[in-house]
């Protein structure tokens, strides 16, 4: 049986037993877009299909660092750190061919459980329904801009991460020469991709010293989400395996602009055809797709915080650096953080550029589409389309975004339209977590802060 043709537990089931697979891998994804599994063997495996199987809830209580949250609404020393239940999705299975020993993998969320309230992927799957109610399915596609090292976890620790050593030096975007000398690596990650079900569009140089850019192909917005997750999981497991090291941070260096994740996305009917092209429009833009815009362009100061959610995705939402410091949206306008691309009525889309590479693609998918339903919902025009460069542009203080991780999230706690969309325990929870990030930066000093303050001060 193909991993493809697994849709439930029967086939799931089916599935494993046939292959011979001994041991499954069991994965979900915390709220900073970090995958945490475990193997757990074929007769675990089969009985948690049908019943679902406990993980530890600190998953949700704990950052990207592992440290506890000292104060936590969700989970914590006082609730002792149980299991919540964790339900297996059986459309998840994913063949994992970079290991050696016969192995699948399959992802879980906590949906049904009290844990689904701050469980990322399960958040999307309630938007995604909101979306449903509506008569809206959608579809998503993420892009991402990596740089690659000539690094290994131990070599950079040594270094105390200060002056990583490109895989490839200088600027040569789209390049030829550099995409057949490391022709291996290109292919290995192409036909891992391949492999695990969720196809590269795109594999391109980008300018920079050793950055890469991949698109993967648009699905169903769900399975676009766990792409995205995965993607990003298993370059670094291929990078680290061939003696490199990925990273996906917003900006890694204060020498170069940072890295995108951008996220294209696009509407349905029930009938499966595409609502965002109107030929009686202008730009072929639907009352739909402008609604939805208009939704987006709206509440993007107030959701940022899921989209941007470390402190370092900050740091390329300045002026000059290829990302928008405003809600502003533009016709194939690529300066702007929404970019309407017209085209045929199954391409036509919207472009979320707002999204950089550090994104935790369940949250991010889950502001992006639960803003624009939101719009349609409450019909909300946006501004006029902005032509020419955006980033120089003025806009008003209601489209002015959020400049930290702290203001960020102060703005999502006081948001009704998030709480609606995302509930009161996510809304609190989370906010909380962006607090604790902004105030575990301020406790570091920099090199910055030494090399300007310490002899001058």
């Amino acid at each position: 049986m193909d991993a493809r043709n697994v849709i439930d537990s029967e086939s799931a089931a089916s599935f494993v037993r046939e292959a011979g697979i001994e041991n499954i891998k069991l994965a979900v994804t915390d709220l900073d877009g970090v995958m945490r599994g475990k193997y757990v063997s074929r007769k675990k495996f089969l009985s948690a299909l049908e019943k679902g199987f406990g993980f530890c809830d600190v998953i949700f209580g704990w950052d990207s660092a592992d440290e506890l949250y000292a104060e936590d609404s969700y989970t914590g020393w006082a609730r002792a750190f149980p299991d919540a239940w964790a339900h297996i999705d059986p459309s998840s299975c994913r063949p994992l061919p970079l290991e050696d020993h016969q192995s699948t993998l399959f992802l879980a969320d906590f949906d049904g459980h009290e844990a689904a309230a701050v469980c990322p992927r399960a958040l999307l799957k309630r938007v995604l329904a909101r979306g449903e109610s509506l008569g809206f399915s959608a579809t998503a596609a993420a892009e991402f801009e990596f740089f690659l090292f000539d690094e290994t976890p131990d070599s950079l620790q040594d270094k105390g991460y200060r002056n990583p050593q490109p895989m490839t030096p200088g600027n040569f975007g789209y390049s030829v020469l550099r995409n057949s000398t490391h022709a291996d690596f290109y292919h290995q990650l192409l036909a891992m991709t391949a492999g695990m079900g969720m196809t590269l569009e795109g594999l391109h140089t980008e300018t920079g010293p050793g950055v890469l850019e991949a698109a993967l192909e648009h699905t169903p917005a769900l399975r676009a989400a766990d792409n995205a997750t995965l993607f990003k999981t298993f370059t670094k497991v291929l990078a680290q395996q061939q003696g490199l090291m990925a990273t996906f941070m917003a900006r890694w260096s204060g020498d170069y602009p940072g890295q995108s994740g951008h996220l294209h996305l696009s509407l349905q009917d029930g009938d499966d055809q595409p609502v965002f092209h109107d030929e009686s429009k202008p730009n072929n833009i639907s009352d739909t797709m402008r609604w939805f815009i208009g939704g987006q362009q709206k509440l993007l100061p107030e959701l940022l915080c899921l989209v941007a959610g470390t402190c370092n995705s900050y740091t390329r939402l300045v002026p000059g650096f290829w990302a928008p410091t405003a809600a502003t949206w533009g016709i194939d306008n690529r300066t702007c953080a929404l970019r309407a691309i017209p085209g045929t009525p199954p391409a036509q889309r919207v472009e979320y550029r707002i999204a950089a590479a550090d994104i935790n693609p369940y949250l991010a998918l889950a502001a992006a589409f639960g803003s624009g339903f939101w719009g349609i919902e409450h019909r909300v025009e946006p501004g006029e389309p902005f032509a020419g460069d955006a980033y120089s542009g003025r806009f008003p203080r209601a489209l002015q975004l959020p400049t930290t991780l702290s203001e960020a999230a102060a703005r999502l706690r006081k948001s009704s339209a998030a709480r609606e969309l995302f509930g009161e325990a996510f809304v609190d929870h989370y906010a909380y977590t962006r607090e604790w990030e902004d105030t575990e930066q301020r406790k570091a000093v920099t090199d910055w802060q030494l090399k300007r303050y310490f002899e001058i001060i």
